[in-house]
């Protein structure tokens, strides 16, 4: 009881100090409930189960909501399921929040990696073995996205919404007006945003007050100069966060801000509030490294613009050893946890399944999702998207993001460390070692 009492201290301290900077960084993330607003496992009615996500706008909103519905319909579990969504950057807070009161809801979406296992260990996830295995969505799910659901060899969560990988949206009219080919190499990435901004057009639109924007780009540049096994050394703690590899992609990123290559002020644009697509949509900008869900963003706003988009993998690295196949995401994106027990957990999962239904995963490929189930490719028609799934199927490995994979305390170091350097407050190597310090601190304390 003690260690886990230590664990959600830490758990909770960690996440709202990131939330208190990002408040003294005006990053306009707010909360937008729908809903119950009641929140918590403790609603008053035994019969009503608080699903908490991030479902805020379309296309999110729309799946979880056809899910939800789908439920509420049909269930004979005599439970009713109440949607409660919240922003992104605001949804981990709460959360740690809840729990820390005793208020945590009886399910909820989460990212898989380092945040999950720390809820897990702190008492608010339920093992789902026996629902799983009994279920239809075991030989549903990709092998991949039954992994990141999985720890200490137990199942925790159910993937349902997105295969995610990074990678950079462009818009095609503006490449062909200045000559422009999609990139083999990061020299030819370099020349397209040298030609976009002699032409007065900013090469990448990023929003960075939420922090793991700019990540992105930090973690596809240490995986193109080093490959992952510097990063899991680091992590393994037989390795450094200082490792060149790091080093060089924090260097690169502040060569590309001295060179103008992102928008003025870009830590504190908002990305929850669509600053950076305003950019693509203004044709201020040429590019966008981000997720794959972009496509479903894209699409849902405007599927005019949407002709325009053309997408490519991050480019290899000249010179270096690394493979120029491995891929940055995740498969699933969300995981619906449990923090309920008996009639309740059944029907609840009962919920998540819902989220796996025909119905709903035909509803996510037409917004430009990829739910991650078998055969998906055979359902998609959406060019961008075909690419995504290639992309991900040629991968030797793909590496989950790095806010999600780390435990909190080393994710904020590195959130917060890399938006200085973005910022050119904090050289790459100073934001490097209090990176390292961290994951000593919580290897250390993980120890005890």
């Amino acid at each position: 009881m003690k260690k886990r009492m230590k664990r959600l201290a830490a758990l909770s301290m960690a996440v709202l100090m990131a939330a208190s900077m990002a408040a003294c960084g005006g990053s306009g993330g707010g909360s937008s409930d729908g809903g119950s607003s009641s929140g918590g496992s403790g609603s008053g009615d035994d019969k009503e189960i608080v699903y908490w996500n991030i479902g805020t706008e379309s296309p999110d909103k729309d799946i979880v909501t056809a899910a939800v519905e789908k439920f509420n319909s049909e269930t004979e579990s005599g439970y009713t399921v109440t949607s409660v969504p919240t922003q992104n950057d605001s949804y981990k807070e709460k959360l740690v929040v809840a729990m820390s009161s005793g208020e945590c809801p009886d399910m909820y979406s989460c990212w898989s990696g380092g945040p999950m296992y720390e809820y897990i260990d702190s008492g608010f996830g339920q093992p789902i073995d026996d629902l799983f295995n009994n279920s239809e969505i075991k030989d549903k799910l990709m092998e991949s996205a039954i992994g990141q659901a999985t720890y200490n060899d137990h199942i925790y969560a159910v993937p349902y919404q997105n295969v995610s990988m990074s990678g950079i949206f462009y818009n095609k009219e503006m490449f062909e007006k200045y000559g422009l080919e999609e990139p083999a190499t990061l020299a030819d990435l370099e020349n397209i945003c040298a030609t976009l901004k002699e032409n007065g057009i900013t090469p990448f639109a990023l929003a960075n007050s939420s922090k793991w924007t700019g990540s992105m780009y930090f973690m596809n540049l240490a995986a193109r100069y080093g490959g992952l096994e510097p990063f899991q050394n680091a992590v393994a703690g037989t390795g450094s966060f200082t490792d060149e590899c790091f080093i060089q992609a924090g260097e690169k990123i502040q060569e590309w801000v001295n060179a103008g290559y992102f928008p003025d002020g870009v830590n504190s644009l908002s990305e929850d509030d669509g600053q950076a697509k305003q950019l693509m949509y203004q044709e201020t900008a040429g590019m966008l490294l981000c997720g794959s869900w972009y496509t479903g963003t894209f699409s849902t706003d405007s599927e005019e613009f949407y002709q325009k988009i053309g997408w490519f993998p991050f480019p290899a690295i000249e010179g270096s050893d690394a493979d120029p196949s491995i891929m940055i995401g995740t498969v699933g994106d969300q995981f619906i946890v449990f923090n309920c027990e008996g009639e309740k957990l059944e029907a609840a999962f009962e919920c998540a399944e819902a989220h796996l239904s025909d119905e709903v995963i035909d509803l996510g490929v037409e917004s430009g999702k990829i739910p991650p189930v078998n055969g998906i490719e055979e359902k998609l028609t959406d060019p961008i998207t075909i690419e995504v799934v290639e992309a991900a199927n040629n991968a030797s490995e793909i590496q989950l993001w790095y806010d999600q994979y780390l435990p909190p305390a080393v994710s904020n170091a590195h959130l917060d460390g890399l938006q200085e350097v973005f910022g050119l407050t904090m050289t790459p190597q100073e934001a490097q070692e209090s990176m390292q310090q961290a994951m000593e601190e919580y290897n250390a304390q993980k120890a005890e």
